[in-house]
């Protein structure tokens, strides 16, 4: 097994956790309404794509336009939503759904970089600017709970205690949120 076969299934097994933890989140009642479930059904179907990603070389399955041309409008689908939603178009709504069309503008960029379709510089200059803005997302969704994470003295576990049920929201969604855009940047820079 090579190194590129050992990162390639911790990669599959990430967006495999990833897409079960969003689908998840799409079939529950939580009270997100279709927003909430329009969002996570969208990551559920990245991280599945992404999860079988690694395995398949390029130019097989999905043809890279019909791949490109769905992911970018989910790409769309963040800031749109956005602008549209019952709160109001409010610049604070728009930064939080931004990482995510990120990702999904990630996904739409990969079949046409690795199809060639773009010059050599210009392909650069994408990938990495996508890159550089998963990487700022990621880092900041894995540490952003870390002082809450440690509890008050002679709690178990912070606030929550080990007897309530387990909130998926808060720190799960930031780990995931935070995994996913981390391995999305690593596929970005990867040929597979």
């Amino acid at each position: 097994m090579s190194a590129a076969d050992v990162v390639s299934g911790m990669l599959t097994a990430l967006f495999t956790a990833a897409a079960v933890y969003a689908l998840r989140h799409a079939v529950l009642p939580r009270g997100s309404g279709w927003l909430g479930r329009g969002d996570s059904l969208l990551h559920a179907v990245m991280a599945s794509a992404m999860a079988v990603m690694p395995w398949h070389p390029l130019g097989e399955g999905p043809s890279p336009g019909r791949t490109a041309f769905f992911f970018a409008g989910a790409a769309l689908w963040f800031p749109l939503t956005a602008v549209l939603g019952r709160s109001g178009p409010g610049l604070a709504v728009l930064v939080r759904r931004a990482p995510h069309a990120v990702g999904m503008a990630a996904m739409a960029w990969m079949p046409v970089r690795h199809g060639g379709v773009t010059d050599a510089r210009t392909g650069d200059l994408v990938t990495g600017a996508l890159t550089l803005c998963l990487l700022a997302y990621a880092l900041w969704s894995l540490t952003r709970d870390m002082p809450t994470l440690r509890g008050t003295p002679g709690s178990v576990g912070g606030s929550a205690g080990l007897s309530r049920s387990v909130d998926l929201s808060g720190p799960y969604d930031h780990f995931w949120h935070g995994s996913t855009a981390m391995g999305t940047a690593l596929m970005l820079l990867m040929h597979h």
